[in-house]
């Protein structure tokens, strides 16, 4: 059951990517309830991401395009827009979030019952990243309100699930870290 030890790059990778997306599209947010025009504006996934890139190293392009690309979401009205490509990139971090608790739920119910140590590790990782998704959904729903101050907070703060889950295993050999592989594999 040993695997790799866990990168929390992908789900830290799409939350950098909102919030740049948030960073890029809160200035333009004018005092009228209407979107800016600079927010509704056609974008393209390839603009968006080379930006990101450039901002932040952490974001990698070909990734971020291909993730973003592939995704039928992005096909959809107003996903061509900062805003629309905010709201998506928020979508997807909410389903990696969720899906990586799924898996590490899973691996947890293989766990021997006279392993405490493990289980606290486990239950520690499973609340972070169900933290993590409730965030995100919230943030989401700022998104959708324009209420991007509110948004960024909720997304600076999801960005700590993968890294403290990592923490709780610190000290463990990376082939004995059994909530190793599950962040890696939702990126594909």
């Amino acid at each position: 059951m040993a695997m790799e030890p866990m990168e929390s790059r992908s789900v830290l990778t799409w939350i950098i990517f909102l919030l740049f997306l948030v960073v890029a599209v809160a200035p333009a947010r004018g005092a009228a309830d209407e979107e800016p025009e600079e927010c509704a504006t056609p974008v393209s996934i390839e603009a968006a991401c080379r930006g990101a890139s450039e901002t932040y190293h952490a974001v990698a392009y070909d990734h971020c395009v291909a993730s973003l690309a592939t995704d039928p979401r992005s096909k959809e009205v107003g996903s061509s827009s900062l805003h629309g490509l905010a709201m998506l990139a928020t979508r997807m971090a909410i389903d990696h979030a969720a899906s990586t608790e799924s898996k590490i739920d899973d691996l947890a119910e293989l766990e021997p019952e006279d392993s405490p140590q493990a289980r606290a590790r486990f239950n520690h990782c499973l609340e972070q990243y169900g933290g993590a998704a409730d965030l995100l959904r919230d943030a989401l729903d700022n998104l959708k309100a324009h209420i991007y101050g509110t948004a960024m907070e909720q997304l600076s703060a999801a960005l700590g699930a993968s890294e403290s889950c990592e923490d709780a295993w610190k000290g463990e050999q990376s082939q004995s870290v059994p909530v190793a592989g599950p962040d890696r594999e939702t990126q594909a």
